[in-house]
């Protein structure tokens, strides 16, 4: 994972990734990606060989700055994001987010996923509702609006 520093750098860069984040992504990729705890797992979503996305998973429970605030037991927070511009639209993040809820719903039995997508970030959230996440309310995360959404197990 270490190795994919400068790929996920690069991707930061990008337009339609900086606009998902407000600006930076706010990985800080060399201190964090050495650095994995137990209550977090940072993915590469590849094509072949080549690298298309990024995904993290996290308890939100356990996750050290309490940025879901205060959270019910047995729950996973996401980020996921396709890097390279000519994978995006193409089924990609569906695909891995069938892979997510496979890990996440019957690998580790979890009763939900988290995700926070920006208010503004229309794609996003329509993505998330395509795949069964439902708004639970709008939220300030990190000074930026967000909608918190939630997918239940099935």
């Amino acid at each position: 994972m270490v190795s994919d520093i400068e790929t996920l750098k690069i991707w930061d860069q990008d337009p339609v990734i900086k606009s998902a984040f407000g600006g930076d992504s706010g990985y800080e990729w060399e201190a964090e990606l050495p650095n994995e705890k137990p209550w977090q797992e940072y993915l590469i979503a590849e094509l072949g060989q080549k690298p298309i996305g990024f995904i993290q998973i996290i308890d939100p429970l356990l996750e050290e700055t309490h940025y879901w605030g205060q959270v019910d037991p047995n729950l996973r927070a996401i980020d996921i994001w396709i890097g390279e511009p000519f994978f995006r639209g193409k089924g990609y993040g569906s695909k891995i987010m069938q892979l997510i809820f496979d890990r996440c719903f019957q690998i580790e039995n979890r009763d939900a996923i988290l995700v926070d997508p920006l208010k503004s970030n229309l794609r996003a959230i329509n993505f998330y509702q395509n795949h069964g996440f439902e708004i639970i309310r709008e939220r300030v995360f990190d000074s930026e609006v967000c909608l918190e959404m939630r997918k239940a197990k099935p």
